[in-house]
């Protein structure tokens, strides 16, 4: 497997923890003092620092910094929408496909030689 696939698959498994471990407290423990929930979200966010920290490593081998950041908001934002979606329950809005077509802009001129 190519550098830069590991670099995305690794990217996109710690993007679903960082996700969770940001936001799902929101929805699943709102109930409970904010503690509790940052103590969940670091055990939570534990497992996203073991998949981003590789794949970072493993991008920069290929990738200048500036086009591994702008990588990882494009994979966040890929990971995001669903996640805002399908378990928050939040409404499509085209804010969605804006900020989309903006990092569209972002990889253009990260990427371009």
């Amino acid at each position: 497997m190519s550098p830069l696939l590991k670099t995305i698959l690794l990217l996109t498994c710690s993007n679903v923890f960082m996700t969770f471990a940001w936001y799902a407290h929101l929805r699943e423990l709102s109930a409970k003092p904010w503690h509790v929930a940052a103590l969940v979200s670091w055990g939570i966010a534990l497992f996203e620092y073991l998949l981003q920290v590789p794949a970072n490593r493993i991008g920069y081998q290929q990738l200048e910094l500036g086009q591994l950041k702008v990588l990882q908001e494009v994979i966040t934002l890929a990971v995001f929408v669903p996640f805002s979606l399908l378990y928050m329950k939040q409404p499509l809005s085209l804010n969605f496909l804006w900020a989309g077509l903006c990092l569209c802009g972002a990889v253009y001129f990260m990427f371009r030689k």
